[in-house]
Protein backbone atom coordinates (compact mmCIF):
# COMPACT_ATOMS: atom_id res chain seq x y z
CA UNK A 1 0.00 0.00 0.00
CA UNK A 2 1.13 3.49 -1.11
CA UNK A 3 0.76 6.21 1.58
CA UNK A 4 2.76 8.67 -0.27
CA UNK A 5 0.49 10.12 -2.99
CA UNK A 6 2.62 11.06 -5.87
CA UNK A 7 2.56 15.74 -6.29
CA UNK A 8 0.92 15.93 -9.98
CA UNK A 9 2.87 16.59 -12.73
CA UNK A 10 2.95 20.50 -12.85
CA UNK A 11 2.05 21.27 -9.61
CA UNK A 12 4.41 22.75 -6.58
CA UNK A 13 4.55 20.73 -3.51
CA UNK A 14 2.72 22.38 -0.67
CA UNK A 15 4.96 24.11 2.04
CA UNK A 16 5.32 22.95 5.22
CA UNK A 17 8.26 25.05 6.88
CA UNK A 18 10.58 27.44 5.62
CA UNK A 19 13.15 25.26 4.41
CA UNK A 20 11.82 22.40 3.68
CA UNK A 21 13.71 19.45 1.29
CA UNK A 22 11.89 19.70 -2.13
CA UNK A 23 10.26 16.55 -2.50
CA UNK A 24 7.52 15.03 -5.79
CA UNK A 25 5.27 12.97 -2.98
CA UNK A 26 3.07 14.24 -0.39
CA UNK A 27 2.62 12.28 3.02
CA UNK A 28 -1.13 12.74 5.09
CA UNK A 29 -0.73 14.31 8.08
CA UNK A 30 -1.57 11.28 10.30
CA UNK A 31 1.81 9.47 8.51
CA UNK A 32 3.68 12.32 8.91
CA UNK A 33 3.03 12.48 12.95
CA UNK A 34 3.59 8.57 13.31
CA UNK A 35 7.07 6.36 13.23
CA UNK A 36 8.18 6.22 9.92
CA UNK A 37 7.16 2.46 8.16
CA UNK A 38 9.74 -0.49 8.81
CA UNK A 39 11.14 -1.17 5.87
CA UNK A 40 9.53 -4.18 4.00
CA UNK A 41 11.70 -3.88 0.04
CA UNK A 42 14.89 -2.73 -0.66
CA UNK A 43 15.92 -1.30 -4.11
CA UNK A 44 19.74 -1.98 -5.44
CA UNK A 45 21.92 0.40 -8.01
CA UNK A 46 23.66 -2.31 -10.50
CA UNK A 47 27.42 -1.31 -10.70
CA UNK A 48 29.32 -0.59 -7.70
CA UNK A 49 26.99 -1.49 -5.77
CA UNK A 50 25.55 -5.54 -6.99
CA UNK A 51 28.05 -5.64 -9.21
CA UNK A 52 32.41 -4.54 -10.68
CA UNK A 53 33.15 -4.12 -13.42
CA UNK A 54 36.76 -6.17 -14.25
CA UNK A 55 39.63 -3.98 -13.67
CA UNK A 56 40.11 -1.47 -16.53
CA UNK A 57 43.79 -3.12 -16.93
CA UNK A 58 42.02 -6.82 -17.51
CA UNK A 59 38.72 -5.18 -19.80
CA UNK A 60 42.14 -4.05 -21.89
CA UNK A 61 43.99 -7.53 -22.07
CA UNK A 62 40.16 -8.93 -22.80
CA UNK A 63 39.78 -6.61 -25.39
CA UNK A 64 43.06 -7.22 -26.88
CA UNK A 65 42.19 -11.15 -27.05
CA UNK A 66 39.17 -10.67 -28.69
CA UNK A 67 40.98 -8.90 -31.67
CA UNK A 68 43.46 -11.24 -32.01
CA UNK A 69 46.59 -9.29 -30.31
CA UNK A 70 46.64 -11.45 -27.09
CA UNK A 71 49.97 -10.74 -25.70
CA UNK A 72 49.79 -6.94 -26.97
CA UNK A 73 50.02 -5.44 -23.40
CA UNK A 74 52.15 -8.16 -21.73
CA UNK A 75 54.89 -5.42 -21.24
CA UNK A 76 53.71 -3.16 -18.73
CA UNK A 77 54.85 0.00 -20.55
CA UNK A 78 52.47 -0.92 -23.40
CA UNK A 79 49.99 -1.54 -20.41
CA UNK A 80 50.15 1.46 -18.85
CA UNK A 81 50.65 3.80 -21.79
CA UNK A 82 47.16 1.95 -22.84
CA UNK A 83 45.48 2.20 -19.75
CA UNK A 84 46.70 6.03 -20.03
CA UNK A 85 45.07 6.47 -23.31
CA UNK A 86 41.69 4.92 -21.67
CA UNK A 87 41.98 7.88 -19.13
CA UNK A 88 42.79 11.06 -21.19
CA UNK A 89 40.30 10.09 -24.10
CA UNK A 90 37.44 10.25 -21.53
CA UNK A 91 38.43 13.56 -20.48
CA UNK A 92 38.28 15.03 -24.13
CA UNK A 93 35.39 18.24 -24.52
CA UNK A 94 33.40 15.69 -27.31
CA UNK A 95 34.14 12.19 -25.59
CA UNK A 96 32.22 14.30 -22.25
CA UNK A 97 30.00 15.73 -24.35
CA UNK A 98 28.56 12.28 -26.20
CA UNK A 99 28.07 10.71 -22.29
CA UNK A 100 25.42 12.84 -21.75
CA UNK A 101 21.78 10.63 -21.36
CA UNK A 102 23.91 7.99 -22.88
CA UNK A 103 21.58 5.39 -20.58
CA UNK A 104 18.56 6.35 -22.18
CA UNK A 105 18.75 3.68 -25.46
CA UNK A 106 21.42 1.22 -26.42
CA UNK A 107 21.79 3.36 -29.44
CA UNK A 108 22.86 6.33 -28.06
CA UNK A 109 25.31 4.41 -25.34
CA UNK A 110 26.57 2.86 -27.98
CA UNK A 111 27.71 5.97 -29.74
CA UNK A 112 28.97 7.25 -26.53
CA UNK A 113 30.99 4.69 -25.79
CA UNK A 114 32.37 4.56 -29.38
CA UNK A 115 33.22 8.22 -29.44
CA UNK A 116 35.53 7.24 -26.59
CA UNK A 117 37.16 4.24 -27.79
CA UNK A 118 37.76 5.70 -30.83
CA UNK A 119 39.83 8.55 -29.43
CA UNK A 120 42.29 5.82 -27.77
CA UNK A 121 45.33 4.55 -29.74
CA UNK A 122 44.53 1.13 -28.74
CA UNK A 123 41.39 1.09 -29.54
CA UNK A 124 41.27 2.95 -32.44
CA UNK A 125 39.50 0.38 -35.08
CA UNK A 126 38.40 -2.06 -32.77
CA UNK A 127 35.59 0.07 -30.90
CA UNK A 128 32.84 -2.25 -31.88
CA UNK A 129 34.86 -5.44 -30.31
CA UNK A 130 35.70 -2.98 -26.87
CA UNK A 131 31.95 -2.47 -26.55
CA UNK A 132 31.05 -6.30 -26.79
CA UNK A 133 33.65 -7.06 -24.22
CA UNK A 134 32.29 -4.37 -21.91
CA UNK A 135 28.24 -5.78 -22.29
CA UNK A 136 29.50 -9.30 -21.71
CA UNK A 137 28.40 -11.09 -18.88
CA UNK A 138 31.71 -12.41 -17.87
CA UNK A 139 33.11 -8.60 -17.48
CA UNK A 140 30.80 -7.81 -14.47
CA UNK A 141 31.38 -9.58 -10.98
CA UNK A 142 29.27 -9.52 -8.01
CA UNK A 143 30.96 -8.25 -4.68
CA UNK A 144 31.57 -10.80 -2.35
CA UNK A 145 28.89 -9.70 0.04
CA UNK A 146 26.15 -9.33 -2.61
CA UNK A 147 25.00 -13.21 -2.58
CA UNK A 148 24.22 -13.56 1.12
CA UNK A 149 23.13 -10.38 1.54
CA UNK A 150 20.25 -10.65 -0.81
CA UNK A 151 19.45 -14.12 0.21
CA UNK A 152 18.90 -12.88 3.63
CA UNK A 153 16.54 -10.39 2.63
CA UNK A 154 15.15 -13.08 1.12
CA UNK A 155 14.74 -15.21 4.70
CA UNK A 156 13.03 -12.05 5.89
CA UNK A 157 10.72 -11.93 3.41
CA UNK A 158 12.26 -8.40 1.75
CA UNK A 159 11.33 -7.84 -1.97
CA UNK A 160 14.24 -6.72 -3.81
CA UNK A 161 14.76 -4.38 -6.98
CA UNK A 162 17.59 -3.32 -8.87
CA UNK A 163 17.42 0.14 -10.27
CA UNK A 164 19.75 1.20 -12.54
CA UNK A 165 21.15 3.73 -15.24
CA UNK A 166 22.27 1.39 -17.71
CA UNK A 167 22.01 0.82 -21.54
CA UNK A 168 21.23 -2.98 -21.70
CA UNK A 169 19.25 -5.74 -20.02
CA UNK A 170 21.29 -6.60 -16.86
CA UNK A 171 19.00 -9.56 -15.88
CA UNK A 172 21.78 -11.88 -18.13
CA UNK A 173 24.09 -10.82 -15.80
CA UNK A 174 22.33 -11.74 -12.71
CA UNK A 175 21.28 -14.56 -14.30
CA UNK A 176 24.82 -15.59 -15.00
CA UNK A 177 25.83 -15.69 -11.51
CA UNK A 178 23.12 -17.57 -10.36
CA UNK A 179 21.46 -14.97 -8.47
CA UNK A 180 18.37 -14.24 -10.75
CA UNK A 181 15.64 -15.91 -8.04
CA UNK A 182 16.85 -13.13 -5.62
CA UNK A 183 15.94 -10.27 -7.63
CA UNK A 184 12.34 -9.36 -8.04
CA UNK A 185 12.12 -6.54 -10.64
CA UNK A 186 14.19 -4.17 -12.49
CA UNK A 187 13.44 -0.48 -13.17
CA UNK A 188 16.32 0.35 -16.08
CA UNK A 189 16.83 3.81 -17.42
CA UNK A 190 16.62 2.64 -21.39
CA UNK A 191 13.66 0.53 -20.64
CA UNK A 192 11.82 3.13 -18.77
CA UNK A 193 13.65 6.07 -20.55
CA UNK A 194 14.25 7.91 -17.43
CA UNK A 195 17.63 8.54 -15.47
CA UNK A 196 18.33 8.47 -11.81
CA UNK A 197 17.82 10.81 -10.02
CA UNK A 198 14.30 11.23 -11.94
CA UNK A 199 11.89 10.19 -8.84
CA UNK A 200 9.50 8.32 -11.59
CA UNK A 201 12.22 5.42 -12.00
CA UNK A 202 12.10 4.97 -8.05
CA UNK A 203 8.57 5.06 -7.83
CA UNK A 204 8.03 2.53 -10.98
CA UNK A 205 10.82 -0.23 -8.98
CA UNK A 206 8.28 0.45 -5.82
CA UNK A 207 4.97 0.36 -7.87
CA UNK A 208 6.61 -2.98 -9.57
CA UNK A 209 7.48 -4.58 -6.07
CA UNK A 210 4.00 -3.53 -4.94
CA UNK A 211 5.75 -1.79 -2.07
CA UNK A 212 5.34 1.56 0.01
CA UNK A 213 8.32 3.69 -1.41
CA UNK A 214 7.98 5.35 2.26
CA UNK A 215 8.94 1.61 3.40
CA UNK A 216 11.46 0.98 0.78
CA UNK A 217 15.11 1.26 1.08
CA UNK A 218 17.80 2.35 -1.62
CA UNK A 219 21.27 1.37 -2.05
CA UNK A 220 24.01 2.75 -4.24
CA UNK A 221 27.27 4.33 -4.23
CA UNK A 222 26.16 7.97 -6.03
CA UNK A 223 24.57 10.93 -3.86
CA UNK A 224 23.30 12.81 -6.37
CA UNK A 225 21.84 10.15 -8.84
CA UNK A 226 20.66 7.17 -5.69
CA UNK A 227 19.84 10.14 -3.37
CA UNK A 228 17.53 11.19 -5.25
CA UNK A 229 15.51 8.28 -4.28
CA UNK A 230 14.80 10.15 -1.23
CA UNK A 231 12.29 12.63 -3.03
CA UNK A 232 9.73 10.12 -4.23
CA UNK A 233 9.58 8.87 -0.71
CA UNK A 234 12.65 6.27 0.23
CA UNK A 235 14.95 5.79 2.53
CA UNK A 236 18.58 6.02 1.45
CA UNK A 237 21.99 4.11 2.14
CA UNK A 238 24.98 5.77 0.35
CA UNK A 239 28.14 3.47 -0.03
CA UNK A 240 31.76 4.98 -0.47
CA UNK A 241 32.37 5.48 -4.03
CA UNK A 242 36.05 3.97 -3.36
CA UNK A 243 37.14 1.00 -5.42
CA UNK A 244 36.50 -2.14 -4.04
CA UNK A 245 37.65 -5.97 -4.56
CA UNK A 246 36.35 -7.27 -1.52
CA UNK A 247 33.11 -6.97 0.23
CA UNK A 248 31.06 -3.87 -0.98
CA UNK A 249 29.98 -3.12 2.71
CA UNK A 250 26.01 -4.44 2.06
CA UNK A 251 25.92 -6.34 5.38
CA UNK A 252 24.67 -3.15 6.87
CA UNK A 253 21.96 -3.24 4.85
CA UNK A 254 20.23 -6.27 6.72
CA UNK A 255 20.82 -3.63 9.99
CA UNK A 256 18.75 -1.33 8.54
CA UNK A 257 16.29 -3.54 7.22
CA UNK A 258 15.98 -5.25 10.90
CA UNK A 259 14.54 -9.02 12.19
CA UNK A 260 12.37 -11.08 9.85
CA UNK A 261 8.85 -9.80 9.43
CA UNK A 262 6.03 -11.06 7.43
CA UNK A 263 6.42 -11.57 3.63
CA UNK A 264 4.96 -8.62 1.25
CA UNK A 265 2.03 -9.93 -0.65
Amino acid sequence: MVTGAAVPAGSPPPIHTLFDTPTAYQVAAADSAAAPPPVRAVLFDFANTLFRMVDAAQWLRLVAADTGRAGALDDPAAADAALAGLVRAYQLPEVVAAQQGRDLSAERHRAAMIAWFGAVDFLRGHESAAHARMLDADSWIPYGDTEPVLRALRERGIRVGVVSDIAWDIRAHVEHRGLGGLVDAYALSFEVGREKPDPELFRKACADLGADPRATLMVGDNPARDGGASAAGLRCFILPAEHRTGERGLRQVLDLVGPPGPHLS
